[in-house]
């Protein structure tokens, strides 16, 4: 597991999810590398490649569930592919499966802006957030 303030990651989940009209139940992040991810993608998804993230969603009456797998691997390609830090992605990345689980999705047209709209509003709140924790 990557290195990081668990308490307040589970409060801007829950930050996230009530701004989309939603409570959050069990959430299980996997933490695992791009061989892992790959062997979920063909089992489950039936895809072919890596990803950066797996949402698996088991939510029920306005109550976020599921698991999410993350591969921290293609996380670090992706945060050097793109200039940012490691655990800014990873960040991203950790909300855009609470996202999907809200019910925003990323694959038909227009959809991936929307996505990505409110991922850059999710980390505008983890800012406030560690903004404010680091005045006290």
């Amino acid at each position: 597991m990557p290195e990081m303030d668990v308490a307040l990651v589970s409060r801007w989940i829950c930050l996230v999810a009530e701004s989309h009209g939603r409570a959050v139940g069990n959430l299980n992040y996997l933490f695992v590398d791009d061989e892992e991810i790959l062997v979920a993608n063909r089992q489950y998804v039936g895809h072919d490649y890596y990803t950066d993230i797996i949402t698996f969603d088991y939510s029920r009456a306005g109550r976020i569930a599921g698991d999410i797998l993350i591969s921290l691997d293609t996380v670090a390609s992706n945060a050097e592919k793109f200039g940012v830090a490691f655990f800014r992605e990873l960040l991203r990345v950790i909300i855009h499966g609470v996202l999907h689980l809200v019910g925003i999705n990323d694959k038909g047209p227009g959809e991936r802006e929307i996505m990505e709209a409110a991922e850059d509003e999710a980390l505008s709140l983890w800012d406030q957030l560690t903004a404010e924790r680091d005045e006290f």
